[in-house]
């Protein structure tokens, strides 16, 4: 009888020490697959299927800066893909935990898409991306302890920002490159959809000096991920 009752009590112990190396394991997965550039799409690439001749019309120079736009946006996924689920897994509220895994799968997709149109620039990925994914994760983190409408705010925040980021880009791409503009396009649909569902669910608007936090962070980023 008291083997038994030693026994209860301890098992709910082992269980969440389980459940912490589930999660765990999972997410080191996903990061491996992040960074390594494994993961899959869940959606056709809005460029459709690459032709041989769709980019015999850029230059050299504009392929080489199509590339480090491309590059950035990788980058921006590479982020947003370790922010989002940072955010979900402190989150307590279920349903504020499945906005921000849903929004993870749709960054999965830009990642991927991205990466393709990299590859066929015959570019790299950026060889800072294991410190952005690090630092993004942690944020997310953060971000999530700090309560749901401060979470929320932080994501309706991070795809405003994004958005104006990918108009910049529209506005920067040569006009000929259509593939990179479909994707981009899409992107920045999607973000804004992201944005919206944030809101929509009780975002907290956030403050001036954390606004420009976001801002001077986002430009060391996509300074440095242009050229590395």
């Amino acid at each position: 009888m008291t083997q038994d009752i030693q026994t209860a009590a301890v098992l709910p112990a082992f269980r969440r020490q389980a459940s912490g190396l589930d999660t765990l394991f999972t997410e080191i997965n996903n990061a491996l697959e992040v960074l390594t550039g494994a993961s899959q799409a869940s959606r056709p690439n809005p460029a459709g299927e690459m032709d041989i001749v769709s980019d015999a019309e850029l230059s050299e120079t504009e392929k080489k800066h199509v590339a480090g736009l491309m590059r950035v946006n990788h980058v921006g996924e590479v982020c947003a893909q370790a922010l989002y689920r940072g955010q979900a897994l402190m989150c307590k509220d279920e349903k504020i935990k499945e906005v921000l895994l849903h929004a993870a799968v749709e960054e999965v997709d830009h990642l991927s898409w991205c990466n393709e149109r990299l590859g066929e620039l015959k570019s790299h990925r950026s060889l800072l991306n294991p410190l952005w994914y690090a630092g993004s994760f942690a944020l997310g983190v953060a971000a999530s302890v700090a309560g749901v409408p401060k979470n929320l705010g932080f994501m309706a925040e991070t795809e405003r920002q994004v958005e104006q980021h990918l108009d910049s880009h529209l506005e920067s791409l040569p006009q000929q490159d259509e593939r990179s503009r479909k994707i981009v396009t899409q992107m920045r649909d999607d973000e804004i959809g992201h944005r919206t569902t944030a809101e929509v669910n009780g975002a907290e608007e956030l403050s001036a000096p954390v606004k420009g936090a976001m801002r001077f962070m986002s430009k060391i980023m996509t300074t440095l991920a242009y050229r590395v």
